[in-house]
């Protein structure tokens, strides 16, 4: 039997949550641009600032205590990817963390090579590897989207990929519209020919465990803010891979792994929130080990976030006017729609002052996927993105104000 999910406890985590608009609570539906930040997140970040800041490799205390925040958010990380610390560096976010990753790979490419990219993807996990190909002369061809399932037509890797494949880029779960793609097949398919596979794991990584061992990842990218953490981005390179990266870096700056990666002095003040984070997903699950924790609190997360998810499409569904996009499949609690007779950005601005529901409205990014379904030129999606947060009243009040809006 399931146990109650504590969702009183998770909101007195929260402060964001207090905040009124219009003479009402906020409800935040806004997650998969960046979830609301932990107490004990902000709690960190400020005690870092107060206690005494300093860079590394010093011989005094504060030098010392930030080189032993940031590995223990490593260790922590490490365990949330089920990786090693030795592969893990950090950068501004996920998509600066792609280019810098992308630019190095591409020296090892020749002209004529080939990578495949997908057409579902946020561009930064387009862009970052398009651009590196380009400029070596590397052919780059796209796995397709079905704009009817809104899936990867995976079954098409076969035609794609071949013995000059070098790089498959994909991403684990759509920002826009939730699909969750099956990466343990895509790199089954990329080892066969000895390829790479790179991963954006940005969306998904708030709502799921994300093995890298076990999906078979080469590099995983992921940014904190999208869980609940700070403006922190992460690289995940497999340690043979990152040890072979001639990376673009300052001369003097340290030339080992995962350093090297680590362009310029990092957030210190933010990386220990990033261990906060994990440590609240673990606190909602059960286990001797932090692994067996946060593979029970993501459980937990999934089930409450996905009640939520379908109560808020079961409404929808059932409003003339509204158009879903969604997959019959796995997905995450990500829900895309238009509304007839009114514009994205006019429906986000009424929901938002007339009951304080804040979602939002574009192509977040995923230009090839909203120009794929010829909305590009009409606004985009209307998303709306739930979070451990969320509340069943909010869902209500959502979808009450979605039928107002429509009427």
């Amino acid at each position: 039997m399931e146990k109650t999910f504590p969702i009183e406890q998770v909101r007195e985590l929260f402060p964001a949550l207090q905040r009124t608009h219009n003479g009402q609570t906020v409800a935040y539906f806004d997650g998969p641009g960046g979830s609301q930040f932990l107490e004990s997140a902000i709690g960190v970040i400020s005690d870092y600032m107060r206690s005494g800041a300093a860079n590394l490799h010093g011989n005094f205390p504060t030098s010392h205590e930030t080189e032993t925040l940031i590995q223990q958010a490593k260790e922590d990380i490490a365990v949330l990817f089920n990786a090693d610390a030795s592969e893990i560096a950090f950068g501004p976010n996920a998509t600066t963390m792609m280019f810098h990753t992308s630019r190095a790979l591409a020296n090892q490419w020749q002209a004529g090579d080939e990578i495949i990219l997908t057409e579902l993807e946020h561009h930064s996990n387009i862009d970052s590897w398009r651009r590196a190909a380009e400029d070596h002369g590397v052919i780059v061809k796209y796995i397709p989207l079905n704009t009817e399932t809104l899936e990867l037509e995976l079954d098409k890797l076969d035609e794609l990929i071949s013995s000059k494949t070098k790089l498959i880029a994909v991403g684990h779960a759509s920002n826009c519209v939730g699909t969750i793609t099956d990466i343990k097949l895509v790199s089954a398919k990329a080892r066969e020919v000895g390829a790479l596979v790179a991963v954006d794991s940005v969306h998904s990584i708030p709502h799921m465990y994300v093995d890298m061992q076990e999906l078979g990842i080469d590099m995983l990218f992921s940014s904190a803010y999208k869980f609940f953490a700070s403006h922190v981005g992460m690289a995940v390179i497999r340690k043979e891979l990152f040890d072979s990266l001639d990376i673009y870096k300052v001369v003097p700056a340290p030339g080992g792994v995962p350093d090297r990666l680590e362009i310029g002095t990092q957030n210190h003040e933010g990386i220990p929130a990033v261990s906060e984070a994990i440590h609240f997903i673990a606190s909602l699950g059960e286990g001797k080990t932090l692994k067996e924790q946060l593979i029970s609190g993501y459980h937990a997360i999934e089930v409450y976030e996905n009640m939520l998810a379908e109560r808020i499409r079961k409404g929808l569904a059932d409003v003339p006017g509204i158009k879903l996009y969604q997959s019959d499949k796995e997905k995450t609690p990500t829900i895309a729609f238009r509304a007839d007779g009114i514009t994205p950005i006019e429906f986000c601005t009424r929901m938002c002052n007339e009951h304080s529901v804040f979602i939002a409205e574009g192509h977040f990014y995923a230009l090839t996927l909203v120009e794929r379904l010829g909305i590009d030129q009409t606004g985009g999606f209307i998303r709306a993105g739930i979070a451990p947060y969320n509340t069943v009243e909010e869902v209500d009040r959502f979808l009450n104000g979605v039928r107002q809006i429509m009427a």
